[in-house]
């Protein structure tokens, strides 16, 4: 695959079943010249020299029985994933998957340099953290590792890493790229929730108060009724990006762990408002989506702006990444349109492609 991505994962859940089998559904499109027609459910089919199907799988770590020790290929559909198996014939990967770190090793040195040196024996361009939410100790230690083997590390969960002044400073001084923290689904709730508080402003319409509900049959739903606090967090963070007031808006990430939902995600958002003369204005709204598909929409994007900043020798967090999260390292409010713009076209080369012109 030319100009493939090596990517490492730390986590065989969900999300990545949807990113290796959603990529070997693009190829195959872009194969026979489907893509041409219609390339649904993709923001940007090439990002630089990157087509979204340029994903090569070289290694993999988790904890769970069913998927050590186990060919790639076939720990992406052990339990507990619960992603559909979709009707494509997907790449096949051999190797097997590694034994993670647990919480007992996340602080061992041995540990940590042993995920290293695997990620270069695999010869990783980027490391992905999809692990569930509340394991600050894992994404650490993951990070840790990524930034000794010379890998770009990409966090989609809420834990602080990319935020981490510290840790974001190793990265920037290493001149390896650092993003995160926690990604915005293609159309999730955050995204929802916070276009029609915006939309109320815009309008005249004064808030009175707001809650957010989240459903789902994965299990990063049964995770979050336990560790959440840092999901909501990310969550809120995501909704001041417009510059909102969240003072009267509650978000609460699993109000349900639902096993009849499997990897589908429901959200009830309700917004009560003020209108002319004190009258009531009320809106509620439903979304239904599938969970990791919503997720892999956007991780494609990440991985790819990644690479990018891993080739060009970028180190730190590449600023196109921002829209793409929900809690990005320098906040919403660091930065304009403007610079996002420039930040990417540097990214993929169109601001020399420009000065040439």
């Amino acid at each position: 695959m030319t100009n493939a991505i090596k990517l490492a994962v730390a986590g065989v859940g969900n999300n990545i079943s949807a990113l290796y089998q959603g990529a070997s559904y693009y190829a195959r499109m872009r194969e026979t010249g489907e893509m041409e027609k219609v390339a649904f459910g993709i923001r940007m089919q090439e990002i630089g020299d990157i087509h979204v199907s340029n994903i090569e799988f070289v290694a993999a770590y988790d904890v769970l029985p069913s998927k050590v020790g186990k060919p790639f290929s076939e720990a992406v559909f052990a339990e507990s994933n619960n992603y559909p198996i979709l009707d494509v014939d997907p790449t096949p990967y051999s190797f097997l998957v590694k034994q993670g770190v647990t919480k007992n090793s996340a602080d061992s040195d041995f540990a940590i340099a042993t995920i290293a040196k695997s990620l270069r024996d695999a010869g990783a361009e980027v490391l992905l953290y999809s692990l569930p939410t509340g394991l600050q100790w894992a994404a650490e230690a993951y990070a840790k590792a990524a930034l000794q083997a010379g890998v770009a590390f990409v966090n989609c969960t809420p834990e602080s890493i990319a935020r981490n002044p510290d840790l974001r400073r190793q990265f920037e001084e290493a001149g390896v790229p650092c993003v995160g923290d926690d990604l915005a689904s293609h159309l999730g709730a955050s995204i929802l929730h916070r276009s029609l508080l915006n939309l109320l402003g815009t309008r005249g319409i004064t808030l009175a108060s707001s809650y957010q509900l989240n459903f789902g049959g994965n299990e990063d739903f049964r995770n979050l009724r336990d560790h959440g606090a840092s999901k909501a967090e990310s969550k809120i963070n995501a909704l001041k990006q417009a510059g909102l007031d969240t003072d009267k808006v509650q978000v609460i990430p699993s109000a349900g762990h639902i096993n009849r939902l499997n990897d589908h995600k429901v959200a009830i958002i309700n917004i009560e408002g003020v209108g002319w003369v004190g009258r009531p204005v009320s809106l509620d709204l439903k979304l239904k989506v599938q969970d990791s598909s919503n997720a892999a929409g956007v991780i494609i994007d990440h991985i790819r702006i990644t690479a990018l900043a891993q080739r060009q020798k970028m180190g730190g967090f590449p600023l196109a990444a921002a829209t793409c999260l929900k809690s990005p390292a320098i906040g919403h409010d660091s930065y304009t349109p403007e610079e996002l713009d420039l930040s990417l076209r540097k990214l993929t080369g169109a601001e020399e492609i420009l000065a040439e012109q």
